[in-house]
């Protein structure tokens, strides 16, 4: 069984389309405490810590769930930890504030290429051993394609709020699909962890399945 680090409905709605068992526990890193120049090293560090603290809760590889009255424990073979930017122009941009920022992104956004870096942590037992400490870091890139728009387009979207519950202020699997216009490298990675990165790692030796 994984466990999901991460409060994202798109990452868990990736892991239930390619049926890999999981479940999610919410690691509570305070991500403005991290900070690093270079995003891939940022989003490799976030998410590290994510899968990192989620880990360090579990009692002897098990998880308990609060919300049932009687709690059995599931065996946990992985945790995986996530977190994506979107470069642009040499600037990271997260989650946009607000509508305001939203829009000004986007005028700057329509018509050009971004890089979407996605960091990813699978966290597993050592061998023979109760503790979590081996990891498993990488960082996957894609490019994206921007629609040139409209500013009448640009606010109609906005006023969805879709943009301001994403990373880079867009949601490929949702309104988004309609202001992309190419992607090149890993589709599943630009809605929130790479799919291929996964299964590679699943089938590496020391790696559990979960």
């Amino acid at each position: 069984m994984l466990l999901l680090a991460s409060a994202s409905p798109a990452r868990r709605r990736l892991l239930q389309q390619a049926a890999i068992p999981h479940r999610v526990q919410v690691s509570g890193v305070d991500e403005e405490a991290l900070a690093d120049p270079d995003p891939q090293r940022l989003v490799e560090v976030l998410a590290a810590a994510k899968a990192s603290a989620v880990a360090a809760s579990l009692v002897d590889g098990a998880w308990f769930d609060p919300a049932l009255a009687d709690p059995s424990p599931e065996p946990i073979s992985a945790v995986l930890g996530c977190d994506s930017v979107l470069v642009f122009q040499g600037e990271v941009h997260g989650k946009p504030r607000d509508g305001a920022e939203a829009v000004e992104r986007w005028r700057r956004l329509a018509g050009h290429w971004g890089e979407l870096h996605t960091g990813h942590c699978l966290v597993h037992p050592s061998p023979g051993r109760a503790c979590w400490l081996q990891q498993q870091r990488a960082v996957v890139t894609t490019r994206v394609q921007f629609a040139p728009l409209s500013l009448a387009e640009i606010e109609a979207y906005v006023a969805t709020g879709e943009p301001l519950q994403c990373a880079g202020g867009f949601a490929l699997e949702g309104r988004g699909g309609l202001v992309v216009e190419r992607i090149e490298g890993c589709f599943s990675n630009v809605i929130g962890l790479s799919l291929p990165l996964l299964r590679r790692w699943f089938r590496a030796p020391g790696t559990a399945d979960p």
